[in-house]
């Protein structure tokens, strides 16, 4: 066994190192923890206002239709209504999006996804608020929905700007190039919906000037307040966002649809206005993963080495663009995996449809083209012979090695250490056939499947994503430190999502002030912003501000007495609640040097540029990159066709480790997303309707569904241009751990398995 492999730990582990007390490298726990366990903490759902009225919207049932008439008469009659809205009210910009603004604040003229917004009331009572959206009469003109985007490329134009959101042609050396093995294959990914713990909720207050303030569990609060108030008619300080408790985000938490009637309403009637969401109005409103068509086609030379992978992408991008052109460029980007391919030949399209928008959610490119080039290298490996790992080996990328886009990987990429450690570790027992034993079978306690036709598979896979934003994104974040009668605050618009910003912003005070007291103040819009909560942002951008800031303090609290003694700063450290000199010569407590001071910082992290990809497909898109690799056990009953993941040997590449249980949390948060794609999870839209909204007929993994998860390496490589040297750690499991589950039910069936979630007959070998 390696050692690695000997000190493994589960998820729910912490890691074998003890302990500290306080700053980086620490196990604090979130701050909120026991609120949120206890059911104390105030979520958007919980707020209450004196005068407080109810909103409803009305959503169109159709998936695309003509708008004929809408007729408000009836539910402005009825008694407890004070405003029905529709886009006529809208006093500003009509259309609003995260990516595009090309979707309408309400639907006029055309319907173009089923559950978009067509008008919204505000009653006294919810039920009020309901009936009479119920009552806003509304004659469609049904049309045909274009629901399959390989149509939408000859359908007539679904939007004033056309199906095409954006085409890129990648095109990296020799188009002549071949290899003596060539593997093909046709992959689909489904529609996942990221399903927040807590619906859309929130709350809109009228101001005495004019404006409004909304209350909202966003992640993004300034580009909400900019497009709120564009869509308002009002300049931005006069619309403030106060961010509530986050119940969970995986993806953009709020849909602006939902947020921009809500302040619609608020100043219509000059009185608080609540919008709480059903789990029905939350799936037809919020952004999906991007449903996937992938065409593969990998050559190789006889040893299995990577000439030229040539693959068509096709995104289901919906009714709106949204994000869409940020996910293309990262699933073309990324198309070859973390391997060596000298010849790369990618087109790929992000089209428009009638299909629920998609948008940003957890891995958004890179996880559909993972699953997929993931197959590639299994089918290479089996047309060779070769062992899948084996394989996998004899191309991965590393530090120094160029990627298909052009760019020059400068950062740490120890793909083989990770490969080399998860396919060396242990693999799990084998179970008996036993009674005893028969939980272990696939369906679980109960199931009908027999001992004897449960089949074991091993597989792997490989995963990258990119860090922060792409492409020329300006990503700057600003933060302040400010120290009073001992007691830190840290001010930073980074919205705490899950992903645990406010203890790394309590670590890093603590760490470079030795300070232990160290609170952060809730995020609004009157603060700087810190930019959108994802792709590991806040811990990169925001934590290097709070850094910044925090280290500007130091040197306001160490000059006095660095001038006192005749010396620079740089000879005073600050450890334990202590500053002394190198010396030992100046011995005094970080308190007594605080008595009777105020002291305060602001600072800003900007990363280096990136540029756009050009025509070609070629740029420095981004700033940088992190790898996982997986190892999946699965045990698959081949004549019922149901899986069971046994277990998930993660190795994955970290650059530090700020916090060793947050770290092992997201990490299992991450693998345990991925399981409910390779498996259960699956937004059905037949004809572009939402079948079963709700968390019954889409299927989450539960913790029953929770496989054993091994976390075999932490590769602490720093990343010398990161703050601290961190790289984010939760989207590359959610990238990666479908592509090894699919891998390893392959390794068990002998099926292809081309499609996630991954259906009962895919698995299937001996049917009775």
């Amino acid at each position: 066994m390696s050692d690695e492999a000997a000190t493994a730990t589960t998820a729910a582990e912490a890691p074998a190192a003890e302990p500290l007390a306080h700053g980086l490298g620490a196990s604090l726990p979130h701050a909120d923890a026991r609120a949120k366990t206890e059911g104390t903490f105030p979520y958007a759902a919980d707020l209450w206002a004196e005068g407080l009225l109810w909103a409803a919207v009305l959503r169109s049932p159709h998936a695309h239709a003509r708008i004929v008439s809408i007729d408000t008469t009836h539910a402005r009659a009825m008694p407890g209504v004070r405003a029905v809205v529709t886009h006529e009210d809208v006093p500003g910009t009509s259309r609003h999006g995260r990516g595009t603004p090309d979707r309408p604040v309400f639907a006029s003229e055309v319907v173009r996804h089923h559950g978009e917004p067509i008008a919204a009331v505000a009653a006294d009572h919810p039920d009020t608020a309901r009936m009479a959206a119920a009552a806003v009469i509304v004659e469609y003109e049904p049309l045909d929905p274009v629901t399959d985007p390989e149509r939408a490329f000859e359908a007539e134009p679904l939007h004033p700007d056309g199906n095409l959101i954006r085409h890129i042609p990648l095109r990296h050396g020799d188009p002549e190039a071949a290899g003596e093995i060539v593997v093909e294959g046709l992959y689909r990914i489904g529609r996942q919906d990221p399903a927040p713990i807590g619906a859309e909720a929130g709350l809109a207050v009228p101001r005495p000037d004019g404006g409004v303030e909304l209350y909202l569990a966003s992640t993004d609060p300034h580009s909400d307040r900019n497009t709120a108030a564009a869509c308002f008619g009002l300049p931005a300080d006069r619309v403030k966002i106060v961010v509530t408790g986050v119940p969970g985000a995986t993806a953009d938490r709020e849909d602006q649809g939902f947020q921009l009637p809500l302040g619609l309403l608020a100043l219509r009637t000059g009185c608080p206005v609540k919008l709480t969401a059903s789990r029905e109005e939350s799936f037809l409103g919020h952004a999906h993963r991007h449903p996937t068509l992938l065409r593969y086609r990998h050559h190789a030379d006889a040893e299995g080495r990577l000439v030229k992978v040539e693959a068509q992408i096709l995104l289901d991008a919906g009714a709106y663009a949204d994000t869409s052109a940020d996910a293309l460029a990262a699933a073309v980007s990324f198309a070859c995996g973390p391997y060596v391919v000298p010849n790369a030949f990618i087109e790929g399209w992000a089209v428009r449809t009638n299909n629920p928008p998609s948008g940003h959610v957890r891995g958004e490119g890179a996880m559909q083209v993972c699953a997929a080039y993931e197959a590639q290298m299994d089918k290479l490996a089996k047309k060779l012979g070769l062992d899948p790992a084996e394989v996998r080996l004899r191309n991965v990328l590393a530090t120094g090695d160029v990627l298909p886009i052009g760019q020059t990987v400068t950062c740490p990429a120890p793909v083989a250490e990770l490969l080399t450690a998860v396919r060396d570790f242990p693999l799990p027992a084998l179970p008996k056939d036993g009674p005893e034993e028969d939980w272990l079978l696939p369906g679980g306690p109960e199931g009908a499947g027999e001992p004897g036709a449960v089949r074991r598979g091993v597989g792997y896979g490989l995963g990258m994503v990119h860090m922060l934003g792409a492409e020329g994104t300006d990503e700057v974040s600003t933060a302040t430190v400010r120290v009073h009668d001992g007691v830190a605050t840290v001010i930073c618009a980074a919205v705490e999502s899950g992903q645990g910003f406010t203890t790394l912003a309590r670590q890093i005070v603590q760490e470079t002030l030795g300070i232990d007291e160290v609170h952060v103040a809730p995020v609004d819009t009157d603060q700087p912003p810190a930019g959108p909560g994802c792709r590991g942002r806040h811990t990169w951008v925001s934590g290097g501000a709070v850094e910044r800031a925090a280290k500007m303090v130091r040197t306001q609290l160490l000059q006095p007495l660095a001038h006192q003694f005749g010396m620079s700063t740089e000879l005073l450290q600050i450890a334990d609640g202590k500053i002394t000199s190198y010396d030992g010569v100046l011995s005094t407590t970080v308190t007594e040097a605080l008595e009777g001071k105020e002291l305060w910082a602001t600072a800003q992290c900007r990363p280096h540029p990136t540029e756009p990809l050009d025509g070609a497909g070629q740029g420095d898109a981004f700033v940088g990159l992190a790898f996982c690799a997986i190892r999946a056990v699965v045990d698959v009953d081949v004549e019922l066709g149901s899986v069971r993941v046994v277990e998930l040997a993660v190795a994955q590449d970290v650059g530090r480790v700020l916090n060793p249980a947050q770290l092992v949390a997201r990490i299992e948060g991450g693998v345990t997303q991925g399981v409910g794609i390779a498996l259960t999870e699956n937004l059905r839209t037949p004809r572009g309707l939402i079948r079963h909204p709700d968390l019954t007929g889409y299927a989450l993994p539960t913790a029953l569904d929770a496989p054993e998860i091994r976390i075999v390496k932490l590769v602490e490589e720093r990343d010398v241009v990161a703050p601290f040297g961190a790289k984010p750690v939760s989207a590359v499991p959610v990238v990666t751990s479908p592509a090894a589950i699919a891998s390893a039910v392959r390794a068990a069936t002998g099926r292809p398995v081309n499609r996630l979630p991954i259906r009962p007959q895919a698995a299937v070998v001996n049917a009775r």
